[in-house]
């Protein structure tokens, strides 16, 4: 007996309005790590050049996309700032990805009394909110990029942890599994070679998610005042010294940053959702 596949109206039309989406957020990623990798070369002038006679000016042939309070071309702020801000969230991606994965692998796969150890120690970062934890980290060690990055890198532990440890519970029950060790396989051998391997991509996927959020996170401690130092290009220290232009009436300088990380952070979210998705439907 055959059974037939029926399609969902609509469906075909709902993929094809999504897949439009999926590759401006796609352009909008590899623009903006392009735009990151080229600043120094493609900026127009130095970043942090003073120019007071032309102090809030609005844009003109020298300065595209005009000037802020200090003086300071923002287009080449903008590129600047692409690479710092960029930078952060690859900081807190990595490290958190890196213990996450660890950490769940070790507790998935042991389980037992050290699979509870570990899960309740991840369950109470959840407890402590990771931009507090920055602030915490940041008033102690003073402004730049690695303490706001560690602390949040600790934040995002658990996000990793629990997926990768649930997704560890589901591979090593598989008759794969059961057939190495059988060979004699490590449990080591079987977990760098086999079962990693496996999970990577969903854990990818999520770390891509995680990307735009870390940015987003960064973004707002560098808008307080308590991320990178005040010389440095960033975003979010671009919206926080517009403020100033702001209150003169020349937003352009706040509203520019504010939207690149908007679009950026969409454009990571909705890639990774996408990257899931397909992950999702390919696993058997």
């Amino acid at each position: 007996m055959t059974v037939a596949l029926t399609r969902r109206p609509g469906l075909g039309r709902l993929k094809a309005a999504r897949a439009p989406l999926h590759l401006i957020c796609l352009g909008i990623v590899a623009l903006v790590v392009l735009a990151a990798v080229l600043a120094p070369w493609i900026a127009p002038s130095d970043p942090n050049g003073v120019d007071l006679g032309n102090a809030l000016a609005g844009p003109s042939a020298d300065h595209l996309l005009g000037v802020d309070a200090a003086g300071r071309d923002t287009l080449s702020r903008l590129l600047l700032g692409a690479r710092t801000s960029l930078l952060g969230p690859l900081g807190v991606v990595v490290f958190s990805t890196a213990a996450g994965v660890l950490v769940g692998l070790v507790a998935g796969w042991r389980g037992g009394w050290l699979d509870s150890v570990l899960s309740r120690s991840t369950e109470l970062v959840f407890a402590f909110p990771g931009m507090l934890l920055a602030i915490l980290i940041v008033s102690v060690y003073g402004e730049g990029l690695l303490a706001p990055v560690l602390a949040l890198a600790v934040a995002y532990l658990p996000y990793v942890s629990r997926l990768t440890r649930s997704l560890v519970l589901a591979e090593r029950t598989r008759p794969y599994v059961s057939a190495y060790r059988v060979q004699g396989h490590s449990a080591a051998q079987i977990c760098l070679r086999h079962v990693l391997p496996s999970i990577a991509p969903i854990v990818l996927a999520q770390s891509t998610i995680n990307f735009g959020y870390a940015l987003m996170d960064l973004a707002g401690l560098s808008f307080l005042g308590l991320g990178v130092p005040a010389l440095t290009p960033d975003w979010g220290r671009m919206v926080f010294d517009g403020q100033t232009a702001i209150q003169h009436g020349y937003p352009l300088s706040a509203i520019l940053p504010c939207v690149l990380i908007v679009l950026t952070v969409v454009a990571f979210n909705v890639v990774g959702e996408r990257w899931a998705d397909r992950v999702a439907r390919r696993t058997p």
